[in-house]
């Protein structure tokens, strides 16, 4: 609920048959409910069972908003937009609902053969369904206005939706399974942006919200608290990526340092085994070294530009 009385859902898709790892959001306007997130397609059959247990059939969904196109967050999209609904989503990110082609293939280097198992069907949306949102803009959806917070670091096309004093963050404030302590990075290739990503925790702090409801998972009133814990360990998981590179560690043996240095916090946290397995595949270790190390590397190849520029 939020502060004015609006109804929020929080609806677990059980991905990869496990509870807390992906949710999406149903909210009850005056005119209506509206879908916040859709998981991947995969999750489809999940999200319709979550739906009708709180009394609402697909066709009442006529407003879709996701904060960002990775498919563990609008992989369903199309479907929505197949059947009528209008999907939010940023202007950035927009064309890669209509023709996801790109998408898919960015994906598909990732996760290799376990596309379709993870993932399932993954459909275009038309084009008159889709509508692109730039920041600062208010979508008026079933009695309810929600605003768009563009909120780069993660990714380029991501927005925070604002509802009252609440917001749906997407993967802007990190993964946290449950009420666990542990908050984890997830860095994938090719958009991580430190500076950027710290600008936008910067933003969110300034709106001052009550609740915040992650993709991953749940919502948590403990808002600047958990965004300062996750600032510090954006810093320490870049920095400790960064000495890899520097020491001239291939992938998998980064890969495994990462890991071993993410599950030794988590556990000091008091997550147990079983809780670290829905993290990791809620966010794969080696996609975070990934997006981490090549974001360095981008950096470092712009200061060599720069240097060479001022030498000429």
């Amino acid at each position: 609920m939020t502060a004015s009385g609006m109804r929020i859902e929080t609806l677990d898709l059980e991905f990869g048959g496990l509870a807390e790892v992906i949710a999406a959001f149903l909210v009850f306007g005056q005119e209506g409910p509206v879908l916040v997130e859709t998981g991947p397609g995969s999750t489809l059959p999940h999200l319709l069972d979550r739906l009708a247990e709180h009394g609402v059939e697909p066709e009442e969904i006529r407003h879709v908003l996701v904060t960002h196109i990775h498919l563990d967050h609008a992989g369903a999209a199309g479907w929505w937009a197949q059947r009528g609904a209008h999907v939010y989503v940023h202007e950035v990110g927009a064309p890669h609902l209509i023709d996801p082609t790109k998408l898919l293939a960015s994906a598909g280097r990732i996760y290799g053969d376990r596309m379709d198992s993870l993932w399932g069907e993954t459909l275009p949306a038309p084009a008159e369904r889709v509508v692109a949102v730039e920041d600062g803009a208010v979508i008026e959806a079933a009695g309810l206005r929600i605003g768009a917070i563009s909120t780069p670091g993660h990714a380029w096309h991501h927005h925070v939706f604002r509802l009252d004093d609440v917001a749906f963050v997407g993967d802007a404030a990190g993964i946290r399974i449950g009420d666990r302590t542990w908050i984890d990075i997830p860095a994938p290739p090719p958009e991580f942006d430190l500076e950027a990503w710290k600008e936008s925790l910067s933003r969110l702090r300034r709106e001052s919200f009550s609740t915040i409801y992650r993709t991953h998972f749940g919502p948590t009133t403990a808002v600047n608290e958990q965004l300062d814990r996750f600032e510090r360990l954006l810093d320490e998981g870049a920095a400790e990526v960064r000495e890899m590179l520097e020491e001239g560690l291939d992938r998998a043996s980064m890969s495994d340092r990462f890991a071993d240095l993410m599950r030794r916090r988590a556990e000091a946290l008091g997550v147990d085994a079983g809780a670290f397995r829905a993290y990791e595949l809620a966010n794969p270790r080696t996609m975070s070294v990934d997006g981490i190390a090549r974001y360095w590397r981008k950096r470092t190849a712009k200061v060599g530009e720069e240097s060479r520029s001022e030498g000429s």
